[in-house]
């Protein structure tokens, strides 16, 4: 299960969310479908919830929802954000 790092302040915003990083003092910006994703995995859900969210919110086909999760989730990892 994934979660964001103790020190991550998230903000919800009209076109997604922003993160900071107040270790760093950077902010990060998600879009509409990486706030989705975000908002699944922070409720516990996986990747396979995240892109069942995708399909329900946005008209694409789920193999196109796992990829863009996988993507989003790997980016959140790459930037230290969320903890495994």
């Amino acid at each position: 299960m994934l979660s964001l790092r103790q020190d991550i302040s998230v903000v919800a915003v009209d076109d997604g969310m922003v993160l900071l990083d107040e270790r760093t003092g950077r902010y990060y910006q998600v879009n509409g479908s990486g706030a989705v994703v975000l908002g699944v995995l922070l409720e516990g859900g996986g990747e396979d919830e995240a892109a069942d969210a995708l399909t329900e919110r946005y008209d694409v086909l789920r193999e196109r929802a796992l990829a863009d999760a996988a993507e989003i989730i790997r980016r959140l990892r790459t930037t230290g954000l969320v903890t495994a």
